[in-house]
């Protein structure tokens, strides 16, 4: 069964977003399983291989289920995951989605985010003509935050107490970004 929403390859000089394949698990488990990686998200980091298996069948399922784009972020190189960029909640007749983001440790604070999320926002505003993207972010993932307001996302509010991963109640701030800010960026 084909994906019901079709999702293209996207590339720049140092990236390679494409569809997250089978052989993606064991890269896809290095950065889910790394506790600096999931210090803010929604749930904790893995603790087996299994995870990550499981969880690129599940990509894959939802892929063929549901309007939802995955994208593995691969370095143009090598084309090795070193990272993963989905949008979910995908409404065309309302014009809006949302968007998240990893990437592995070894990879960050070289702009690799920040081009990624280019490209697919690009994507999103210009082929899919959505009008607004959002985002959350725990407000103490202060690179997160920084990196979604570089790309030209208003921080629209505080969903206060929103989480609970290991033991401890989150926040969430929440980020929208329209796309004649995005044109305009």
């Amino acid at each position: 069964m084909q994906p019901r929403l079709s999702q293209p390859e996207l590339h720049s000089a140092r990236l390679r977003l494409r569809e997250v394949r089978s052989d993606d698990t064991r890269a896809l488990f290095a950065i889910h399983s790394d506790p600096q990686v999931m210090r803010y998200w929604s749930y904790p980091a893995w603790t087996g291989l299994a995870q990550a298996v499981d969880k690129v069948a599940d990509i894959q399922r939802q892929r063929r289920e549901q309007d939802i784009l995955v994208w593995a972020i691969a370095d143009a190189a090598s084309d090795r995951l070193i990272g993963t960029s989905a949008v979910f909640a995908l409404d065309q007749n309302q014009g809006r989605a949302e968007i998240g983001y990893s990437l592995h440790p070894d990879w960050q604070g070289r702009g690799l985010a920040s081009e990624a999320l280019r490209l697919i926002l690009g994507y999103l505003f210009d082929t899919l003509q959505l009008r607004r993207v959002e985002a959350d972010a725990d407000p103490r993932n202060e690179a997160s935050c920084r990196l979604l307001e570089k790309l030209g996302f208003v921080r629209e509010g505080l969903l206060r107490e929103r989480w609970h991963v290991n033991g401890e109640i989150c926040d969430t701030a929440f980020y929208g970004l329209l796309r004649k800010d995005f044109k305009a960026s």
